[in-house]
Formats: C-alpha cells, sequence, structure tokens
C-alpha cells in the first residue's frame, strides 16, 4: 500500500463511520479500487477506527469525563472528599449501560473472529446486507417515534442497542446503522439514538482496533498486509475527518431523517453487485 493510498483510505474511513453507510464496506470496496487492488484488511480496518474513536472520544470529552467519574464514584461507592454517588444517577447509570452494551460484540466477535476475517469480507455479502439492512433503517426511520431520550435508557434497551451493535461485525451492516435503527425501532429520538451509538462504540473499537494492533505487530509490511507506517498515516487522516463529520451528521440528524442514507446504502449494495458481475472487483481478495 502506497501512502497516497493510505490517505485516501484514512479519508474514507473518516468520512463513513459514524454514518450509518458501513465504513468497512467503503474500504473493502475502495481496497479493492485502488491500483494496489486488494482487501486492506480486518485488522487495517480496526486499528484505522481507533482514529475515528479517538475524534469521539474528543468531542464528547466533557460528557464521558462525567460519565467515567460518576460510573466510577458508583463502583467504589465512595471518593475521598466527595459525595456518595448513587448507582441510579444519570451518568453512572449510563457507565454501565455502556459496558452492558458492549458485551455482546465483544462475545461475538471473539466466537466468530476467523468468518469475520474470511468468509463475511465476500464482496457478495458486503453488497447484500448494505441493501438489507438500508431496507430496515428506513422501514425504522419511517415507523420512528422520535420519543424517546437517553435519559429513559434501560438495561433491556441497552442489551438490545448492544446486540444490533454486534452486527456490525459483518460488513456491510454499519456499526452506526445497526444500532440507530434498533433505536429508532425502540422510539428514541434520532439524535438520542445516534449519540448513544457514539458512546457505545467507544470501548467496542477501541479494544478491537488495539487487539489488532497488537497481533499485527509482527506482520505489518509482508506481503498482502499495509506497512505500519501506512496504517498510521491512515488512522491519523481517519481522526482529522471523523472529527468535522461527527460535528455535520448530529446537525444533519437532528432536521432531517435518514432517507438519504437508505437510498444511499441501496444504490451502493446494487454498484457492488453489478461490479461483482462484470468482474471489475473480485469477490474475495486476490492472494
Amino acid at each position: 500500500m502506497s501512502w497516497w493510498e493510505a490517505v485516501i483510505l484514512g479519508l474514507v474511513q473518516g468520512l463513513t463511520e459514524f454514518l450509518p453507510i458501513s465504513s468497512s464496506a467503503h474500504l473493502r470496496v475502495v481496497g479493492a479500487l485502488l491500483p494496489g487492488g486488494g482487501d486492506p484488511g480486518a485488522a487495517f480496518t480496526a486499528i484505522t477506527q481507533i482514529g475515528t474513536e479517538t475524534a469521539v472520544i474528543l468531542y464528547f470529552r466533557r460528557d464521558l469525563a462525567r460519565i467515567l467519574s460518576a460510573w466510577w464514584r458508583s463502583v467504589t461507592k465512595r471518593a475521598p472528599g466527595d459525595p456518595l454517588v448513587s448507582r441510579t444517577d444519570p451518568d453512572a447509570r449510563m457507565g454501565w449501560f455502556i459496558a452492558l452494551g458492549s458485551i455482546p460484540i465483544v462475545v461475538l466477535g471473539l466466537l466468530g473472529q476467523d468468518w469475520i476475517e474470511t468468509t463475511l469480507r465476500s464482496l457478495w455479502f458486503t453488497g447484500t446486507t448494505l441493501i438489507v439492512f438500508g431496507l430496515i433503517l428506513g422501514f425504522a426511520d419511517r415507523r420512528a417515534r422520535n420519543a424517546k431520550q437517553l435519559s429513559e435508557l434501560g438495561s433491556r434497551d441497552a442489551t438490545l442497542y448492544g446486540f444490533a451493535q454486534a452486527m456490525a461485525l459483518v460488513p456491510g451492516v454499519s456499526r452506526s446503522g445497526g444500532t440507530i435503527t434498533a433505536g429508532l425501532l425502540m422510539g428514541y429520538t434520532r439524535e438520542a439514538a445516534a449519540r448513544y451509538s457514539f458512546l457505545l462504540a467507544i470501548p467496542a473499537v477501541l479494544g478491537s482496533g488495539f487487539f489488532q494492533l497488537f497481533k499485527s505487530l509482527d506482520s505489518f509490511g509482508t506481503p498482502g498486509t499495509p506497512t505500519f507506517g501506512a496504517t498510521v498515516l491512515a488512522t491519523l487522516v481517519a481522526f482529522a475527518v471523523g472529527y468535522v463529520v461527527i460535528i455535520g451528521f448530529l446537525r444533519l440528524i437532528s432536521e432531517h431523517s435518514y432517507v438519504g442514507f437508505v437510498w444511499y446504502r441501496v444504490v451502493f449494495g446494487l454498484v457492488i453487485i453489478l461490479l461483482l458481475v462484470t468482474g471489475a472487483v473480485p469477490a474475495v481478495a486476490l492472494p
């Protein structure tokens, strides 16, 4: 992978990570269309997501500091000089719900790691899931009551959010798309569903990213894999672009529906299938 290809893939990651259109699908397709013509790989995708999640941490830094502080004090009961923080405190509860919602993707990710890194990266899967889950998002958006706020989140909803996020282990589903769809079906407002999607992703994405980083330290630059420098460059680009996208996305959905993203997913999925049928790109990465 050349340096300019790394910049392009970092740009793609930053632009698509927070939108319900699947960043992994875009990286998979764009990677196949670049001169190198290969699949950047699940490891490259996970590591570049460290950049976009760092953008989330920066954007939500005040919320996260408040949540972590309240959660920790609810665990330890009392910090020196501080009052008792009840586990019913909204910020402490949010900390517990993020932890609860992170369990499904961790368990399923570990159990299905081999499939995720091989079979499920077929572009036939990617194109199909883009279309199917795009239509589900459209249904959820049309039926959404847009009534519930995050203050109404309970353990049941947090668990359902978690399983929805775990579906994003399949390229084409979209982490934000899955959780936002679940939130809309459960009656949450578009903005509440999106904000919780961002917060819920932090432990899972950072955990996966650093796991893949340490696992790949000895394989960077081997035939068919990106170099360490190219991966770092793509991650930095993803961070910068991702931060801007968060701001724009939250403003957009506060005033508009997700129908534009639904159409985009369907068209993109059909384009992928067309590329496969015509032989323009291979379904699986070439060795």
